[in-house]
């Protein structure tokens, strides 16, 4: 039996992919491996990950 996928909530310490701001949105992708993005970048590659059929998670991560 195939076991299930869990993604930890986003943390104060998880960090965008492409700028280092704080990670609003996990991409999980499914050929496999994940993004993190700020959700400038997230708007910005928002139609390009849903073209993947990415998974998109926007736990919000606590204020610091």
């Amino acid at each position: 039996m195939p076991g299930t996928l869990t993604s930890t909530p986003l943390t104060a310490l998880d960090r965008c992919d492409r700028c280092g701001a704080a990670a609003r949105v996990r991409a999980v992708l499914p050929a496999g491996g994940e993004l993190l993005f700020c959700q400038h970048h997230a708007n910005e590659h928002m139609d390009r990950l849903r073209e993947l059929d990415a998974v998109l998670n926007t736990d919000e991560a606590p204020a610091i």
